[in-house]
């Protein structure tokens, strides 16, 4: 008895389309959100890099993220964990961001399957042309886990700036030995990327958390008299500094050459920088001590003694006296309305007089407060050096000085000076129950 070729042909194609339509089956789309914010400058957004960002989009380059897998390993991939599809961000250009710097948020789908797992980390490509602050990833309805959060907080730079994957992972914290198999690699791998290699000049770009001697301190190229010793080695290994790997200087090759004075180009891990909004709260702070200079310099034209305060008052000017902005329910909301963090400093509605200096605690009730004891101890108390302190041990307190060199240092003070003062101890009582103190500034 023969079989057909047909019929065999039609069977083989209903079982291979019945298979195709299972594995369809079997995938699903998984919604994700994307919050970042855009590279800017200060409080605004960078324009010119957003219109290049939107022309690279247009282009086809785009963001991309893939996401991998905890639970399975692919053993075409070294073990590490499987990765999914490439998707990118949905709708870059069509999304409409404000000129003031703030998050936007953009839609991504993936695919998923049961082969690939809950997912644990996530590797972001970005093709543009800009940087961006990526804050998180939210993933919605993963099948046999619901919402799995990935924290970022982190500048990601145009991709062909690292030698490297981007890689960040769900907010899921494992001791080593518990680390999920498929994602091990994947974390010694970033801690490699962040020790970094001791060697070449670091860009702002680069994400390396590394340690050096104090061998900037001086310019030898200048002269010897320029020349600082390094602090720092095999001896005596501390203090350190954050490595920047600047070229070393001609006339001393242990040196490391030095910036200009006013130059902010140092390097400090990109994520580790001033935010935005600390950045035009010291803009906004320099505006008021410039605006104080100036006028302390017009000021200064008309005064005997230049340079310095006459009276107490002249420190007080410091706080009190020019324009005082107005304050009410009204003109709060209107300035919560200003998008630039610099303008809301300058434009402070708690009291703060026009380009003054908020007036310190210390003195807002009292104007004098600072003159009490009770404030000299308190301040020595949180300063920070309260080790000056010590328990005294006998009186009049004794200098460790050698009289022959430096001549008689023991203190002049009388038990009847501080007695008035300890609501009826003795010093003697006091020594003996440890409740007399004094500063010890080394004699």
């Amino acid at each position: 008895m023969g079989i057909c070729p047909c019929s065999l042909e039609m069977f083989c194609g209903k079982s291979r389309n019945k298979s195709i339509e299972n594995k369809n089956s079997d995938s699903k789309k998984i919604e994700g959100t994307v919050v970042l914010m855009k590279n800017n400058i200060l409080d605004s957004n960078d324009l010119w890099a957003s219109f290049l960002d939107r022309v690279h989009e247009f282009l086809g380059k785009r963001v991309s993220l893939q996401l991998i897998s905890a639970v399975h390993c692919d053993p075409g991939n070294g073990l590490r964990g499987k990765l999914g599809k490439a998707e990118f961000l949905e709708k870059w250009n069509s999304t409409i961001t404000s000129v003031a710097a703030g998050d936007a948020e953009f839609n991504i789908r993936f695919e998923w399957d049961e082969t690939m797992g809950v997912p644990g980390a996530f590797i972001m490509k970005n093709h543009h042309h800009s940087q961006f602050y990526l804050r998180t990833l939210t993933l919605e309805d993963v099948p046999g886990h619901g919402r799995i959060v990935f924290p970022c907080n982190s500048w990601v730079y145009p991709a062909h700036r690292y030698k490297y994957n981007r890689v960040f992972f769900a907010n899921k914290t494992y001791l080593p030995c518990n680390t999920p198999e498929p994602l091990c690699q994947y974390r010694e791998k970033e801690l490699v990327n962040l020790r970094g290699n001791g060697s070449g000049k670091l860009k702002k770009w680069d994400r390396v958390y590394d340690y050096a001697y104090y061998n900037d301190l001086g310019s030898p190229d200048k002269g010897r008299e320029y020349a600082r010793p390094v602090l720092g080695g095999s001896e005596y290994p501390y203090p350190r500094r954050g490595r920047t790997g600047r070229k070393r200087t001609k006339t001393d090759p242990n040196s490391e050459s030095r910036l200009p004075l006013l130059s902010l180009d140092i390097y400090v891990p990109r994520d580790e920088r001033f935010s935005q909004v600390k950045m035009s709260d010291f803009l906004a702070y320099a505006l008021k001590s410039l605006a104080q200079v100036f006028l302390a310099e017009i000021t200064s034209l008309f005064d005997k003694n230049p340079n310095e305060f006459d009276t107490f008052q002249d420190v007080l000017n410091l706080y009190e006296g020019g324009i005082k902005l107005p304050n009410g329910p009204t003109l709060s909301k209107l300035r919560d309305c200003i998008p630039f963090e610099m303008l809301k400093e300058l434009l402070r509605p708690d009291g703060e007089r026009f380009l003054k200096f908020p007036i310190p605690d210390v003195i807002k009730e009292d104007k004098s407060a600072w003159r009490t004891d009770e404030e000299f101890a308190r301040e020595m108390l949180a300063g920070i050096n309260p080790v000056v302190i010590r328990r005294l041990q006998e009186f009049p307190p004794a200098s460790k000085l050698d009289p022959e060199v430096y001549g008689n240092q023991t203190s002049s003070i009388t038990k009847e000076q501080i007695e008035q003062n300890m609501n009826g101890l003795i010093v003697d009582q006091a020594i003996e129950n440890n409740k007399l103190f004094i500063l010890d500034h080394h004699d």
